[in-house]
């Protein structure tokens, strides 16, 4: 399975943040946001992964991320010109998925659980259909809604719904099968001009083939779009770290952690992090003092 990161759009809702910097290269803490969704993507088993952002911005993307072989990964670039929606990430890659099967992340998107890498590449490993993590939200108007019925089978998705279900938001991580390019060469932009992702996984829903994974309430997922929930965000992590000591969304641990380095590369990250609380706790971990 292929992997794209969609970290695009303008970023309005952050302004003046995001006047001149991409929203997903805002500091979520102790590193860039991008790194939270990449983390996920590996933590499913994924190394093919795509960068689709703004023709402004992709520079900066390749600067921090390079070809990703320093993470075990092949990273690949793609310019995504105006937001066209997210399904739009599809046909942008359709060269480069080659009918493979692809997962889609949001580069604002941050999931942290017990054992989701398990969830995560059990989605992966999922030979038909597609597969979505819905999460019980406050404010469900804000996103895509999915509801169910008494056996607790998807029957519904709705973007943005005045009045909504359900309280399940569909988060932005999506696995889907070989199915997925030509599937989002066939929808029609909606009333405000886009590819929407809704529109895509309701063609998934109609025949039966969209599995949706409930996130329990030991999960965290963060939508850092705004500048509440950026902070948020930001506020969780350094909660997370400060008192457990584990990481969260570090690429370089989980490429170590997931066998894609061995401790001397591991080491060798650690190093040009310099003298900061990550660089020291990624060089703990390559010389063994944390299991």
């Amino acid at each position: 399975m292929k992997g794209i990161l969609l970290a695009g759009g303008s970023g309005t809702r952050l302004h003046p943040m995001t006047l001149a910097a991409s929203k997903q290269l805002l500091p979520v803490y102790d590193k860039p946001m991008v790194y939270y969704p990449a983390s996920t993507l590996m933590l499913a088993g994924i190394r093919d992964i795509m960068v689709i952002s703004t023709p402004a911005d992709l520079p900066q993307f390749r600067r921090l991320l390079r070809d990703g072989a320093h993470l075990g990964l092949r990273i690949a670039y793609a310019e995504q010109p105006t937001p066209d929606g997210i399904a739009q990430a599809f046909l942008i890659a359709r060269d480069w998925i080659g009918g493979s099967p692809c997962a889609l992340a949001l580069g604002d998107n941050l999931i942290h659980a017990d054992h989701l890498s398990v969830s995560l590449r059990a989605a992966a490993a999922r030979p038909e259909g597609a597969t979505v993590f819905a999460y019980q939200v406050r404010d469900p108007e804000r996103y895509g809604v999915v509801s169910f019925d008494e056996a607790g089978r998807a029957v519904e998705i709705v973007e943005k719904p005045a009045a909504p279900l359900s309280n399940w938001a569909v988060t932005g991580l999506y696995f889907y099968d070989h199915h997925v390019v030509d599937i989002a060469s066939s929808i029609k932009p909606s009333a405000r001009g886009e590819l929407e992702i809704t529109d895509l996984n309701r063609v998934y829903l109609e025949s039966n083939r969209l599995h949706v994974e409930r996130l329990s309430r030991g999960c965290a997922w963060l939508d850092a779009g705004t500048p509440d929930s950026l902070l948020q965000a930001a506020t969780f992590v350094q909660t997370i770290q400060s008192r457990t000591g584990m990481l969260v969304g570090c690429p370089e641990e989980v490429a170590f952690r997931m066998k894609y380095i061995d401790a001397d590369a591991l080491r060798d990250q650690a190093r040009h992090l310099g003298k900061t609380d990550l660089g020291r706790a990624l060089l703990e971990l390559a010389e063994g003092e944390h299991e």
